[in-house]
Order: structure tokens, then C-alpha cells, then sequence
């Protein structure tokens, strides 16, 4: 039996996009003479659609538009993701299905049982949880159809009470196909092939799997589809962060060999952030971004990955400085934008900066320079790059860290300020990997950019060591606490200076109210700031 898994780029809600995407690979299957061909989890509408799903009108489209993809299949059998009606008046009005397409017709759908509801995934929002479970015959084998979720369960995880891959056993399942929506982290590849190959040491069952590839808003999908044999060895995987149509024969119930994919942490980080940057602006109409260069590590990984996303001539960079900017912060961001091939003006803040604080004068009178006369450095900035955003038709790139954003270290209306968040799920430290990777052929980032402590720039001498830990010690916290969910005592238990546990995490805690403003953060690590966690702004735990 010749099977394929169609990894492909879904835009939500663009039907006819995705309508049309899907008939050309179908085509093209058949032509390979392919007997099942699989698409990922929700694929007709793309994933997540969010609160579309309760317009009637976008459901509807989306079943229509099922069926007329399964006009296309006289010659193949094809296994797609999208919504259906639950008829049985009872639940919600909808279920997260895979539609069986065979003979032109809807053969089958199947529901999924398991629905997340964690993290970024909040599917009991809209769907009923199925609790039925059978297989379909295709070209003399029985196919086990799971979607997602389903296959997290091996008969440990606390979430559920069912284990749908020993229910698909129990039928006769000969094979199992998981059609899936599995946002990118850079652990998630590994963690995917642990999950499933625990399904296949209790099944002894061969895996075909699925996923989404492409970013939507913060969302971004690394494909890496798969098939994996009964003994739990992954034969042959799909390419991250691109289209794939992944072919493989099952012989005496075996899937052949093929290529298998990996690659390092910071190579995965680099890729993703790539492609979310180039998605996002794609997907939105917009062609060009325009990023503040500050000659600091920050601005410049934000820019040269802008590059590399979207071309040297679609990435316009601002130097904005004032009399608090050093001169070698000036030429480094010269530096990079001539060694990116990437244009870029110097539009200096001196005298707005004076304008500001003349117009302040008779209200701030003779108090001391401090915050306020910082941020309005930051501000003055933040206007310029949206006010050539509004011109120009450009998103502008926010360029803040996980750790700055982590302990409220930004200007809101400043530098915070922006369309997309390319480093908001980057801590300081792996910003200066990502760096170093991105130099690893040739001089890109200029080394004093690396080299050089941190600094904002916003007053005489200032560095960011002046206001924080030092990135070493406040990552691993930081880390710790949002990633791990570890508390004050157990941090205290892994021998993290008591002093430096409460002043992080209140920093943390009191600047939620900042992380509420800012802008989609594209999300690299399991968790992220943004839809994926949620606490409260005001509240006393921890301040």
C-alpha cells in the first residue's frame, strides 16, 4: 500500500486557497499512483480558526468545500481535516473531524475524542468530544483514523479517561493515521516521536503522521510529518519549515526507509522565527518592515533575520539617536545594514527629545531626571518608526526579548511597541546564540554588537546589569518559573539566592499589565507569553 502525508502551508479561513492547494496535490497523487493520501488536522480552514468556528456561514464553507475536493478522489482514497455538525442534539454544535474521501463521495467522518485544553489549545471552546471509535477499509487494509490529541494519551495522562490508539487496536486496526496540528517548540519534534512511538509499544501498530506546516500569527508549524514502524523507529520524515509531500510503501506491514530529520536547538529557533516572520507578513498582504537599530544584539538578530525572511530590499532599518548614544553604536548598526545589503537613515531624536522636555518643564519643574525622562527617549522613537510605518505601508518589528519582556525591562509605546514580536519568546542568552549561529559562515552581526555589555542607552553610561541580574542568572530563573512552573521554595531548592528569586519573580508578576500591550509574540518555546499563558494582571501572589 503507497501512502503520502501532504505537509502543507494552510492560510485560515482562505478557502479557496486551501480548496485549491488541496486538489493539486491530490492530482499530483494520483499521478504517483498513490492509494492514500493524508492531510493534516482542520487543513480546509487551517488551524486554529479560532471563534470563526461559531459563524455558521464559516462551517458551512468549510463542509462544502470538503465536498467538492472529494469530486477529485475517483482514483484515491484521501483522509482531510475539518469541522462537522453534530447532529445528536446533544453537546456542542460541532466536532473536530477527519473526513474519509473516497469514490467522489464522503465516505466516513471521524471525530476526535481527545480534546486539548491547555497551553495555546482551548478546543472544549468549540467542539463535542466523540466517544466512538471504528476503523475504515481502504484497498484491503484497516485504517485507524486519530486526530491529534488523540494519540497523547497511552493510558497515563491524568487529562483523559479513554486511550483511542488500544481502542483502534481492539477494532483491528492494521495501521494508524494521525492527522495533527502541532505548533512548533524546539523540544516538540522529539516529544512527538516519544508520545507516538509509546503508542506503538502498546499497539505494535505502524504511525502515519501528518502536521501542519507554516506560521499563523504567533502559531508556528514545523511539519516534520512521519511515518513510524511498528517497533517505534521513525523510517522517514518530512522536511521542517517547508511543503512536503512524504511518500512511503508499506510492505508485510512495514513502512520503508527514508530520510529522518534533526537539527540543534538554535538551527530549529532560527528556522522558525524565519518562517513566522515571513507568514505573517505574507499571509497579512504586507510586503516590508522597518526595524529601530540601536547598534545593540537585539535589533540586529531582529534585522538579519527580517533579511533572511524577506529580502535585503524589504527591511528598512532607523537609527535614532541621542546624546545618550555612544558612537560605536551608531557605526555598528551601520555595519550591519551595509554588510545585510539592507537600507537604512539616520533620523536623530536630540531635538524632539528637547522638544518633549521643554513642553514637560512647567509641569515637572525642578524634579530630578529619571524614568520618565528615559521612556520619552524610548517613546520618541516608537513614534518615528510608526509614523514611517503609516507612511510607507511597513510593519514595524518589535525587537524586545523573553527577559525583558519577562521583567517589564521596555517602554511601552516605545520600544515595545510594534506588529509582530520576533524575539518575545527569546531569552537574552539564547539571542547571543542566535547570533553566533547566524555568523557562523561569515561576518553578519558585527562582533562589538556581541561583545559589548548591554545597554539601553538612555542615560549617562547605562547598562542593562545596572537594573538586572546578570542574563546568566536571570534566565535560569526566569526559565525556571514560566517554563518549569517552579515556585519560590523550590527555586530556593536549586540554590538560587533567595534575594534574586523574589526580585525576579515580583518583576515578573508586577509588569503582566505590560505583557497585556504588546504585540504577537511568535512562539519558539512550550511556553510563551501571549494566548498560551494567562495570569491575572492585578494580584497580590508574589509582590
Amino acid at each position: 500500500m503507497k501512502i503520502a502525508a501532504a505537509q502543507l502551508n494552510f492560510h485560515v479561513g482562505n478557502f479557496e486557497f486551501n480548496r485549491k492547494k488541496i486538489i493539486d496535490y491530490i492530482r499530483s497523487a494520483v499521478q504517483k499512483k498513490i492509494d492514500l493520501l493524508v492531510f493534516p488536522e482542520l487543513a480546509i480552514c487551517g488551524y486554529p480558526p479560532r471563534d470563526f468556528l461559531e459563524f455558521n456561514d464559516f462551517v458551512e464553507k468549510c463542509i462544502a468545500s470538503i465536498e467538492s475536493i472529494a469530486l477529485e478522489t475517483k482514483d484515491i482514497a484521501v483522509v482531510i481535516g475539518g469541522p462537522s455538525k453534530n447532529n445528536t442534539g446533544k453537546g456542542k454544535s460541532l466536532f473536530n473531524s477527519a473526513y474519509v474521501l473516497v469514490n467522489g463521495r464522503v465516505k466516513e467522518i471521524i471525530n476526535k475524542t481527545l480534546l486539548p485544553t491547555y497551553d495555546v489549545f482551548d478546543e472544549y471552546r468549540y467542539f463535542e468530544q466523540s466517544r466512538v471509535f471504528n476503523v475504515i477499509e481502504i484497498k484491503g487494509k484497516n485504517i485507524g483514523i486519530a486526530i491529534c490529541e488523540d494519540l497523547w494519551n497511552v493510558g497515563n495522562n491524568p487529562l483523559y479517561t479513554q486511550t483511542p490508539a488500544l481502542e483502534l487496536k481492539e477494532l483491528g486496526a492494521e495501521i494508524i493515521v494521525n492527522i495533527s496540528a502541532s505548533p512548533f517548540s524546539y523540544l516538540q519534534d522529539s516529544n512527538r516521536k516519544e508520545v507516538l512511538k509509546e503508542n506503538t509499544e502498546k499497539t505494535n501498530i505502524p504511525i502515519v503522521y501528518c502536521n501542519h506546516v507554516g506560521a499563523q500569527t504567533e502559531l508556528i508549524f514545523d511539519g516534520g510529518s512521519f511515518f513510524m514502524n511498528s517497533d517505534g523507529k521513525v523510517v522517514k520524515q518530512s522536511p521542517f519549515f517547508s511543503e512536503d509531500l512524504l511518500i512511503s510503501e508499506l510492505i508485510n506491514g512495514q513502512f520503508l526507509k527514508g530520510n529522518v530529520q534533526s537539527g540543534s536547538k538554535i538551527q530549529l529557533i532560527h528556522d522558525a522565527l524565519i518562517m513566522g516572520i515571513k507568514d505573517y507578513f505574507k499571509k497579512l498582504g504586507f510586503n516590508k518592515a522597518v526595524i529601530g537599530l540601536s547598534g545593540g544584539i537585539d535589533s540586529a538578530v531582529t534585522f538579519a533575520l527580517a533579511v533572511r525572511a524577506l529580502g535585503n530590499n524589504n527591511v528598512f532599518g532607523v537609527l535614532m539617536p541621542s546624546q545618550y548614544s555612544s558612537n560605536h553604536s551608531i557605526d555598528d548598526a551601520k555595519k550591519l545594514s551595509e554588510n545585510l545589503g539592507a537600507p537604512y537613515k539616520i533620523v536623530s531624536i536630540e531635538e524632539i527629545y528637547s522638544v518633549y522636555n521643554e513642553k514637560l518643564k512647567p509641569l515637572f519643574k525642578d524634579l530630578p531626571f529619571g524614568l520618565a525622562e528615559e521612556n520619552l527617549q524610548a517613546r520618541a522613537r516608537g513614534v518615528l518608526l510608526m509614523a514611517i510605518s503609516n507612511k510607507f505601508g511597513y510593519i514595524v518589528l518589535n525587537t524586545s526579548n523573553k527577559s525583558e519582556a519577562a521583567v517589564g525591562y521596555g517602554t511601552l509605546y516605545g520600544d515595545m511597541c510594534g506588529g509582530l514580536s520576533v524575539l518575545g519568546d527569546v531569552y537574552k542568552t539564547e539571542v547571543f546564540e542566535l547570533a553566533r549561529y547566524i555568523n557562523k559562515d561569515a561576518e553578519v552581526i558585527p562582533e562589538n554588537s556581541i561583545l559589548k555589555p548591554p545597554s539601553a542607552e538612555l542615560r549617562p553610561d547605562q547598562k542593562d546589569s545596572d537594573s538586572l541580574p546578570d542574563y546568566d542568572v536571570l534566565d535560569k530563573v526566569l526559565f525556571e518559573y514560566i517554563e518549569n512552573r517552579k515556585g519560590p521554595k523550590e527555586l530556593l531548592k536549586m540554590g538560587i539566592d533567595e534575594t534574586v528569586v523574589n526580585r525576579v519573580l515580583r518583576m515578573v508578576n508586577s509588569n503582566e499589565y505590560k505583557r497585556y500591550q504588546t504585540p504577537p509574540v511568535l512562539r519558539i518555546s512550550h511556553k510563551a507569553f501571549g494566548m498560551g499563558r494567562r495570569m491575572p494582571i492585578v494580584a497580590k501572589y508574589l509582590l
